[in-house]
């Protein structure tokens, strides 16, 4: 019996006559709960594999209590154990059952036991079990059991609703406060509106009145609360209110505001509240300094003291946020950015490190230099780090510019592409460069490359809405300082360009997840970061940064804007040396915001828009096998060492490879990997080079064989099988080698598909020419799979 015969004969029964399967406790069949990961290689995208469980049994609706991993009655019941733990621990689950349709293995996580069972528990002994195990009241497990609200059709994913339970469980057993911690674009928002409307819907407050529970959500930008309120909070109805312009209505439940509207310059409008008004306060983005004692912003957290404050993050624990966990203590759930990206909810990332003649030399005046205003400059050897800020090198601006310009073309012109600069001015000066280098769209339109900083107003969140706006085809090139690293949900952002240094890791985190939504709909399946000062590498550097690259690329360009040289390398984790500097990002924005054409009345930098800026250097870095020491490391050496870390012989990889079957599991695994034959071929400049011989000489410098060589080698050692046929077979065998001397042993792969095409067709249907002249399918196949192992016999 199959393992789908086993769950349909013996599983399925055993736990409907359990109690599952009603109308309340319902059983999910064959639940795929990430979509798996997405795999770049040789430009081509391809998805990874799923996961899915057997079964998940669930309580309620949004209530699933425990997995049932199912393997066919031949196997021991013991082989699904592993995998059953694995995704009960996944899924947050404390319940999990392995069985082959008639031994029965529980899991139970709550009495740390695992033993043979000769039934399954029923749905009520399951919750009594779970809940038996929390000190929470009767009474507060309705609110744990309310439904999510589905309006929008998202069903919420299972880490989101893991963060969901916990928090609500931690609110329910009088947590004050409380901490969630989620990568950028894994959907923090829903979060927190799953969690208000069950709490909201279930009468849920901290008096335990019969009455719904005032409720204020908190961040510190007007993006961050008009957008959850206008679209993810729009089912609370009349029930939303943003406190503004002091406006203070207390008729309302749904609160939005941000701090600098609750306590201006001249007034606390907070204290118009009662300090027991709120049960509860969402903190989004709590990592940007709410929590700090000494920020102004906590008098607001610190009036309302009675209410339960629910912290958001996308942050990890670092020490310059350390103060948001000093404060709410530790994540009652994280999800990183690694598994976001390995689950297949986000999209990886390829990083081009591209480095200028001045960020690689640094750059020094002139004897007596001058600057634009007539300053002279004073003397000293400026860095990456001064760049924008001491020193504004109107070149270095241009030839990145001209930089980004070339890969656009090169690429996507109308990728949507965000430039994080210096500051606001910086910003100012890069939008006038893009729009000179891109005059030819420009004319088309004139929207093209724009500025959004906070100084743009209105106007730059006209041009930030129709960015986002998936079906708008400009603005295609944002140009920001501060803004746009937070909270900006735009999901088609292709590029992500560092035009400054940033030395916070949170918000190198935040820039990163710009990019890291998926529309896959729309052809946005990864994104690239276009690193011109070292800070994307340097962080990768970090051992606690949990997300690789699928790829880095690091380029050396001229003055021009040309590439010098450049190399693209796929590699699992990559890294550049920790840099001497770390500059913290300013956490106000420069007043000015324009070119400036007269001189300031106080020097800010120096402005010199003379000079030559090159482009000049790429390195790849790789870890090593010890996952620690940093090395270049080239494509073809990356490849090599991947082969050979999967099988330590060369005959190894022959026997895994001249079987169609093992092969195929082969092929995936590199792909995996990252490896592309095309890609491999093109770096080892062997385009004829069959990929086994191309595998075997990188990883054990073994000798190179064509694909024709091969051929003839094969032809030579099947004459008897040629010989057993009629012409048309042997010419069908004949044509079977050529294709793979054109195309490689992939064509073998689909043999049936294969046979559809010219020069196959003109010999009748795959059917056909199997069955006149092979004898059948199985002849045929039979022929096919002696030929193969013919092209790789030793």
């Amino acid at each position: 019996m199959t393992e789908a015969d086993t769950c349909r004969e013996f599983v399925t029964p055993k736990l409907v006559t359990a109690g599952w399967g009603t109308s309340e406790s319902v059983i999910g069949e064959q639940h795929s709960f990430t979509n798996g990961r997405i795999i770049v290689a040789g430009g081509k995208v391809r998805r990874g594999k799923q996961r899915r469980a057997d079964y998940l049994l669930y309580y309620r609706r949004d209530m699933p209590l425990a997995v049932v991993e199912a393997k066919e009655v031949g196997l021991p019941a013991e082989t699904g154990v592993q995998q059953a733990r694995e995704y009960a621990e996944m899924l947050g689950l404390k319940f999990a059952y392995a069985t082959n349709g008639h031994r029965i293995i529980e899991i139970d996580y709550v009495a740390g036991t695992e033993r043979e069972v000769d039934r399954y528990a029923s749905p009520h002994e399951l919750w009594q079990r779970l809940t038996q195990s929390t000190p929470m009241a009767e009474s507060a497990k309705a609110h744990l059991l309310e439904p999510f609200n589905l309006v929008s059709g998202k069903v919420p994913r299972y880490y989101q609703r893991i963060a969901i339970q916990r928090v609500i469980e931690a609110i329910l057993l009088g947590q004050p406060r409380i901490l969630a911690t989620l990568a950028t674009g894994t959907g923090k928002t829903c979060v927190a509106f799953q969690v208000c409307w069950k709490l909201w819907n279930s009468r849920w407050n901290r008096t335990g009145e019969y009455r719904r529970p005032k409720i204020l959500f908190l961040a510190d930008r007007n993006i961050l609360v008009d957008d959850p309120m206008a679209k993810m909070f729009a089912p609370f109805g009349d029930a939303r209110h943003k406190i503004a312009g002091g406006d203070v209505s207390q008729s309302r439940d749904m609160y939005f505001g941000i701090y600098q509207a609750l306590s201006t310059s001249t007034e606390d409008v907070f204290r118009k509240y009662r300090p027991d008004f709120f049960d509860l306060i969402i903190i989004d983005e709590c990592h940007r300094g709410s929590s700090r004692d000494e920020s102004n912003w906590r008098a607001v957290l610190d009036y309302f003291e009675p209410a339960v404050k629910f912290g958001m993050t996308a942050t990890p624990l670092r020490e310059e946020s350390r103060d948001s966990y000093e404060y709410f203590g530790n994540p009652v759930y994280t999800y990183s950015l690694r598994q976001g990206i390995e689950d297949g909810f986000l999209a990886p990332y390829r990083v081009h490190r591209v480095i200028t003649t001045v960020d690689a030399a640094g750059w020094r005046p002139s004897k007596d230099e001058l600057d634009r205003f007539g300053r002279e400059v004073p003397d000293d050897e400026y860095q990456t780090k001064d760049f924008e800020r001491v020193v504004a090198l109107r070149a270095r601006t241009r030839a990145m510019a001209r930089h980004l310009t070339d890969f656009l073309k090169g690429t996507d012109r109308f990728a949507k592409t965000l430039v994080f600069c210096v500051d606001q001015e910086h910003a100012a000066e890069m939008r006038q460069e893009l729009v000179n280098l891109n005059s030819d769209l420009v004319k088309q339109y004139p929207d093209y490359v724009c500025r959004v900083t906070a100084d743009e107003g209105a106007i730059g969140l006209t041009h930030l809405s129709d960015f986002q706006d998936v079906d708008k085809p400009v603005p295609v090139i944002l140009t920001t300082s501060q803004l746009l690293t937070t909270g900006v949900d735009a999901e088609m952002v292709k590029n992500v360009v560092l035009a400054r240094v940033v030395g916070s890791k949170s918000e190198f985190k935040q820039i990163v997840g710009r990019g890291t939504r998926l529309k896959v709909d729309y052809g946005k399946e990864y994104f690239n970061i276009i690193d011109f000062t070292g800070t994307a590498t340097r962080h990768f550097a970090d051992p606690d940064f949990d997300g690789d690259p699928a790829r880095l690329e690091e380029v050396t360009v001229d003055e021009a804007g040309e590439v010098v040289d450049a190399t693209i390398v796929e590699v699992p984790g990559v890294a550049e040396p920790e840099a001497e500097y770390l500059v913290q990002p300013e956490l106000v924005e420069p007043n000015e915001a324009e070119i400036l054409i007269d001189p300031p009345a106080e020097p800010r930098k120096f402005y010199i828009d003379g000079g030559e800026v090159e482009i000049i250097g790429h390195l790849v870095y790789d870890l090593d096998t010890d996952g620690k020491k940093l090395q270049v490391v080239r494509y073809t050496e990356y490849s090599g060492r991947a082969v050979r870390s999967m099988y330590p012989t060369r005959d190894a990889l022959q026997s895994a490879w001249a079987d169609p079957d093992t092969r195929a599991d082969l092929l995936r695994e590199l792909t995996e990997r990252g490896i592309s034959f095309e890609e491999l071929a093109a770096s080892s400049d062997q385009p004829d080079a069959d990929p086994f011989d191309l595998l075997c000489h990188l990883a054990w410098n073994a000798p190179l064989l064509t694909r024709r060589q091969r051929a003839e080698r094969a032809r030579k050692a099947t004459q008897d099988l040629f010989a057993q046929y009629g012409e048309t077979a042997r010419e069908v065998l004949s044509l079977l080698l050529e294709k793979y001397i054109e195309r490689g042993i992939i064509q073998f792969s689909a043999l049936s598909d294969l046979m559809k095409v010219q020069p196959f067709d003109r010999f009748g249907s795959p059917s056909e020419i199997a069955t006149r002249h092979f004898g059948g399918v199985k002849g045929l196949k039979e022929a096919a799979s002696r030929l193969q192992a013919a092209i790789y016999q030793q």
